[in-house]
């Protein structure tokens, strides 16, 4: 992998960040096994995607993350770069809708990642380090300008679940810079590393701390508070029998599969947190990496599962 330090101008640094964003996308799913999520076994509790779709979503997506981070290196004020890049994202749904057939893949990733990537170009043009928290607290900033081009009302069932169960959603989260990510599903994959797990019983780790804790507008959506409530204690039983780690929690995490597909849920949103975990943790590695070996191009220590 490229240092991003060392890429000039902005273009090639823009890049560089879209195509963090876009491996952390595929590495969220492909990481296996998910419960209720597609990974490279099956469709998880969905019928209208699959690994493969995923992936050509993925890479489609790629341009839209990668005018955002070149918006973020642009230096522009913070209002009118709020603007620019909601108008992206809308852009980026679009194509993501076009190479789907209509089949909505990643438009919580589109926001999540869309704020993150935008914080880090922000933070590279000002020279300032790519911590998570840096990066969430940018991004959150962004997330609480109105966006004057947005619709009143998506029409997404994450929203309608949001409004009726009176919790934050996605937005909520990115306005309140990315707790889950910062405070929960990072610190549980950096703890699972230092423990010695493998990196896919760690990122899956990190997954479960999310389901376990964030009011998932994609289950609620779904099944309601009911089904949230079965979803979140079946996440923790995972994590208190050690998860892939040992064989109760293995077994867990088979029983709690087989809950979220006898309820037909899927942790849509947990899985936007992990991709954006994700992406947050290499960042931080990579500007580790650069810090100790200025001179040369880095290998990223943690490749796909």
């Amino acid at each position: 992998m490229t240092t991003i330090t060392h890429l000039q101008p902005h273009l090639q640094q823009a890049r560089a960040l879209a195509s963090l964003v876009q491996q952390a996308l595929l590495d969220e799913v492909t990481l296996t096994p998910k419960p209720g999520l597609v990974d490279l076994r099956s469709r998880g509790a969905h019928r209208d995607l699959n690994w493969a779709l995923m992936c050509h979503s993925a890479v489609a997506l790629r341009p839209t993350f990668e005018a955002m981070a070149e918006a973020g290196l642009a230096g522009l004020p913070q209002d009118l770069l709020r603007q620019r890049i909601g108008r992206l994202g809308r852009v980026g749904e679009a194509v993501m809708l076009t190479v789907t057939g209509g089949v909505n893949t990643h438009r919580g990733a589109i926001w999540a990642l869309g704020l993150l990537i935008t914080a880090a170009g922000q933070q590279l043009a000002a020279g300032q380090p790519l911590t998570p928290a840096a990066l969430a607290a940018r991004a959150g900033a962004l997330a609480r300008i109105k966006d004057a081009g947005a619709p009143a009302r998506t029409g997404n069932k994450g929203e309608a679940a949001r409004l009726r169960y009176h919790v934050g959603g996605a937005s909520g989260q990115a306005q309140a810079d990315f707790p889950h990510v910062t405070q929960v599903s990072l610190p549980a994959l950096q703890e699972a590393r230092r423990q010695g797990a493998t990196e896919t019983a760690a990122r899956l780790q990190s997954l479960l701390a999310i389901v376990a804790e964030l009011d998932d507008t994609c289950v609620l959506a779904r099944g309601g508070p009911g089904a949230l409530a079965q979803v979140q204690a079946g996440a923790s039983a995972v994590l208190a029998a050690g998860g892939l780690t040992t064989r109760a929690g293995s077994a867990a995490l088979v029983q709690l599969e087989h809950t979220m597909l006898a309820l037909n849920v899927s942790p849509g949103g947990a899985a936007d947190l992990l991709a954006a975990t994700l992406l947050l943790d290499r960042l931080q590695r990579l500007q580790h990496l650069q810090h100790h070996q200025p001179d040369t191009d880095t290998e990223d220590s943690h490749g796909t599962t």
